[in-house]
């Protein structure tokens, strides 16, 4: 009986994010650790239309900026409740997503990924440029923190904390049963080769365009969390930098995975934040770092580990028994009948 197993190692990691706030020694770190949970929510939809359907999204950034200006918007323009407005922000961005999908995904490859490019480009233009919705480079002040619930308050850092802890739980929970699903084998059909996935009787458009509509509503929750969190937008929210930043969380986590993503958004703003001692050299650190990781863990932490634990598996498997020589003796006049 295995004494550690993927249940279990899920909720040591849920103990330990529980237990976090006791071991912080003070609330920057409560911050960097939530931004970090934010992230993660963020990258978890990336990696769902990337890793899981093949399809590289370069406005991810956009859509979690949909979902934040959601947030602040509703907020401050018209007094809205956090909560309801936080509500909206991933509906929001996937309905958004729903048109830019359906032009988007009618192409592949590289050519998704350079019409998404430009998409996020012109999100941002759009966030700095209309002033009458958006505030333009001002940006949108005086975010209302989360209205309380019972007694429970959300101005303070340890509850915003738990707060966004919450939701990545919910998140996680929900892209596993998504991924073990029949939807997931189909999204994972996808990935493997569209017209594998025709010959399966997969519908491409519908699927794609609903595995971009989910990946997007992650980003836009994310956005608005992001907004309750922060409590200023500006519109470097939608840089693609962001999007950048998650690509690399998934690479070095485990592209594909469940955990990889996670584990790499939550590590890596750690890492840069170890490193800022170093200042403008950060980067000559920083950057080999990565490259040996991309080097020698090219499926990432967590998918390097997972494929060496399958070639385990398969090397302790017995081998299929060879067949007798009576079987075979007694099988030949039979397929020469059949084909009499």
């Amino acid at each position: 009986m295995k004494l550690f197993n993927p249940a279990t190692g899920w909720l040591l990691l849920l103990a330990l994010a529980i237990g976090f706030p006791f071991l912080a020694d003070n609330d920057y770190h409560l911050t960097v650790m939530s931004t970090a949970f934010i992230y993660a929510i963020a990258t978890i939809g990336l990696n769902l239309i990337t890793g899981y359907t093949g399809q590289y999204n370069l406005a991810h950034s956009g859509f979690m900026a949909v979902g934040a200006y959601t947030v602040g918007i509703l907020t401050v323009d018209y007094g809205m409740s956090f909560w309801l407005s936080f509500a909206l922000s991933g509906f929001v961005a996937a309905f958004l997503g729903f048109f830019v999908g359906i032009v988007s995904l009618r192409l592949k490859t590289h050519f998704f990924s350079i019409f998404t490019l430009c998409v996020g480009y012109i999100m941002f233009l759009v966030i700095e440029k209309w002033e009458s919705l958006t505030h333009g480079t001002v940006g949108i002040m005086g975010i209302p923190a989360p209205e309380n619930i019972g007694p429970l308050d959300f101005s303070e850092p340890r509850t915003q904390y738990y707060m966004v802890l919450f939701f990545l739980a919910a998140s996680v929970w929900v892209m596993h049963r998504i991924v073990h699903s029949l939807l997931g084998r189909t999204f994972m059909a996808i990935r493997n080769g569209d017209d594998l996935a025709q010959a399966l009787g997969i519908n491409l458009m519908r699927n794609k365009l609903l595995a971009f509509m989910l990946s997007v509503f992650f980003s836009g929750l994310a956005g608005g969390l992001y907004a309750g969190y922060v409590r200023f937008l500006g519109p470097a929210v939608a840089s693609v930098e962001h999007t950048f930043d998650m690509t690399m969380y998934m690479l070095i986590g485990g592209i594909g995975t469940l955990l990889g993503p996670l584990l790499g958004a939550i590590s890596m703003p750690w890492l840069t934040q170890y490193l800022q001692v170093l200042q403008e050299y950060r980067f000559v650190v920083f950057g080999p770092v990565l490259v040996l990781l991309v080097i020698f863990l090219p499926y990432g932490i967590v998918g390097t580990y997972l494929n060496r634990q399958r070639r385990k598996a398969a090397l302790r498997a017995p081998a299929a028994p060879a067949p007798s020589a009576a079987s075979s003796s007694t099988t030949a006049p039979k397929q020469g009948a059949t084909h009499a």
